[in-house]
């Protein structure tokens, strides 16, 4: 129940949430096991399933995942479960398979991003897929500026042939493997013109399909699965570069490991069993000041993974064999602090968010060193040129470097400086475009408030399936139906002791109208009984129109009696109500522009006008049209006799005064 509250919170905080609870909720989730992805995704799916299936299908999912969002962020974060249990509701919803979806939102994403401008990254990554295919770890690593908590899967090309390619795909989260296919034919037919292009599981490990309803795992594992993708191959291979040395590259002279040193002062060089045989000067400094508990002199010699920990790419076996043939991966590697870590297994109850922002923290000042690994065959060894990882003054500063520290070529001053002058920039641009998105929200839920409230006051006037007739562009005049069987019931409500002269007496007039009218409003529920209307001191009422209802006079009776047990129960001093039923045929359709009503016509409206005007209060008459259908029901009546019918002449009637006794 814990972590459903922390989800929904992080779902549901606001633009001003304060920055230090908002980071120490994402490190609880992360601890506790929920892997967490960005609102892109989502839109994604959002939008195209809108598109394809209707916005019902979308809203039916979406609260059938029990999630509260209506509109996601770009830069928000959302549980990954999110996801497939989307796939799990839209397949019971549509009839399709759950591994159809994963592949759909797949091929939705990539369709999506374009519209970001991301389409053109991708583009820029090679002339054929091969060459995107082996740049893709490395895009995910570029993107962490912009989408700094993503926790991207990693990819590696381990085989190429004429005929295709074996990709390895490993990630933290289960399930994807479905949606990381969709983008891959997705990326291949839109950018690449591969429409034959065919990809299957070669060998998986720890993917477990469908939703992740199941209990959280805080131990969690690498999901590694291997594919196979069947393409046309042939033009990547035949121009392949480099498979030989060029003739000028024969001419150079060697290069002294000292001076790649000088030039790479971060890297670091390998021997066959993955010892550091040399190191650039600012690297063995950073290693010095890190573990101050440690003799200086033992670096050189020791294993890289005693001082280093792999972070990408995730889930190799970190050896010669294994890197030397992964020459176009980007390496990362966590420089290792002696200082004392606390136990991130277990995580107390009285944990203050302090602590886990200073954890945090204490995190970011570890160096992350970012690069190649390529053999050297001079000195038959491993060099991994690097450059520290950093993204403000700030990580500077927290790593004990400084600006003169980092690589003299390439961009890395740069980017540090570049992103210390826009951060504010950014976070202020971020910050507004949260309050559009919640106002945006906010609107949405007042205009689907608004048309509810439209809605039942429209169905208040118009029966339900008139009123979507003429939503659908019917005219009025096509509304007109004839009924050839109904029941009308017309009800006054009488008070002998007012005279409505004065204007007290008139406001209590209307006082005790709305007490009675209400209370024949509770009575008037489903489909049965229709209210048509109430004019004055008379309450309008039909069954058997506009839903046809073959017992229409035993469902009038019944509301004509409930009416005038309501009436006794209200207790209104001097108040009575008189009723009339006749049954028979009428025509009903919807009148007026302005303020349209749904009106009956007929001589049946008329004859139960009569039975009522003719009636006595608290008294129930009905027609021997009507009688004879409530006698074979079971209903007890009583003859009252021939009474004058004003424009009927003579007319046989009864007393309605009871219903059928249960058995």
């Amino acid at each position: 129940m814990g972590i459903l509250f922390l989800i929904f919170f992080l779902e549901t905080r606001g633009p001003h949430c304060n920055y230090i609870y908002d980071r120490a909720i994402i490190k609880i989730l992360i601890l506790l096991g929920v892997t967490i992805m960005y609102g892109m995704l989502l839109e994604s799916v959002q939008h195209f399933v809108q598109e394809q299936f209707g916005d019902h299908i979308w809203k039916k999912a979406i609260r059938a995942t029990g999630a509260t969002n209506t509109v996601f962020n770009t830069h928000q974060i959302y549980p990954d479960n999110l996801m497939p249990d989307l796939a799990e509701a839209l397949s019971a919803l549509t009839g399709e398979s759950f591994d159809y979806f994963m592949d759909y939102f797949g091929k939705c994403f990539v369709r999506f991003f374009t519209n970001f401008g991301y389409d053109k990254m991708l583009k820029a990554t090679g002339r054929y897929f091969c060459d995107f295919l082996q740049s893709v770890d490395n895009i995910h690593l570029q993107m962490r500026f912009t989408y700094p908590k993503m926790k991207s899967p990693s990819m590696q090309l381990t085989e190429t042939d004429d005929n295709g390619a074996v990709l390895v795909y490993r990630s933290n989260r289960t399930g994807f493997s479905k949606y990381f296919m969709g983008l891959l034919y997705e990326i291949a037919s839109m950018f690449y013109g591969l429409e034959n292009i065919d990809v299957r599981v070669l060998e998986s490990i720890n993917d477990t399909p469908g939703s992740t309803t199941a209990p959280l795992q805080l131990e969690a594992k690498t999901v590694t699965v291997k594919y196979r993708l069947d393409f046309d191959n042939r033009d990547y291979m035949s121009k392949r570069i480099n498979l030989k040395a060029h003739e000028s590259q024969l001419n150079l002279e060697k290069v002294d490991s000292g001076v790649l040193l000088e030039l790479f002062p971060f890297a670091l060089i390998l021997d066959h069993q993955m010892r550091i045989k040399g190191a650039g000067e600012k690297v063995f400094e950073s290693w010095i000041v890190q573990n101050p508990q440690k003799k200086p002199e033992i670096f050189i010699g020791s294993a890289v993974t005693d001082c280093f920990k792999l972070r990408r790419p995730k889930g190799i076996n970190f050896n010669w064999a294994t890197v030397t043939q992964m020459h176009f991966v980007i390496f990362e590697l966590e420089l290792i602090c002696s200082a004392a870590k606390p136990d991130t297994q277990n995580v107390s109850e009285t944990t203050s968010t302090l602590d886990l922002e200073h954890e945090d923290n204490a995190t970011e000042k570890r160096i992350l060193l970012k690069g190649q690994m390529r053999h050297m065959t001079d000195i038959d060894a491993i060099v991994f040129l690097c450059s520290p990882l950093i993204n403000s003054v700030e990580e500077l500063h927290g790593m004990g470097l400084f600006l003169n520290d980092l690589n003299p070529h390439g961009l890395s001053k740069e980017m540090v400086m570049a992103g210390w002058q826009h951060c504010s920039r950014l976070e202020l641009v971020f910050e507004k475009e949260e309050e559009r998105s919640d106002e945006l929200e906010t609107s949405l839920e007042l205009a689907d408030s608004w048309k509810r409230q439209g809605d039942e006051l429209l169905y208040s006037m118009i029966p339900r399936p008139i009123a979507e007739r003429l939503r659908n562009g019917q005219n009025t005049f096509d509304t007109c139906q004839s009924f050839e069987q109904v029941s009308v019931i017309f009800g006054e409500v009488q008070d002998t002791t007012q005279t409505e002269d004065s204007l007290q007496e008139a406001m209590t007039a209307v006082s005790t109208l709305n007490a009675a009218f209400s209370a024949f409003d509770d009575e008037v529920q489903g489909p049965m009984v229709y209210k048509v209307e109430t004019v004055g001191h008379v309450y309008m009422a039909v069954s058997g129109a506009p839903d046809k209802n073959p017992l229409h006079a035993e469902h009038a009776a019944d509301l004509a009696l409930n009416m005038v047990r309501r009436m006794k129960e209200l207790n209104l001093p001097n108040v009575t109500v008189k009723i009339g039923i006749h049954s028979g045929s009428v025509v009903a359709g919807v009148v007026g522009l302005k303020v349209p009503r749904y009106c009956l016509f007929g001589d049946t409206v008329n004859t139960a006008s009569r039975m009522e005007s003719s009636g006595l209060p608290n008294k129930i008459q009905v027609s021997q049209f009507t009688a004879d259908r409530l006698k074979k029901a079971g209903y007890k009546l009583k003859q009252r006799g021939f009474v004058k019918v004003k424009g009927k002449g003579e007319m046989e009637t009864f007393w309605l005064e009871s219903g059928p006794e249960k058995k």
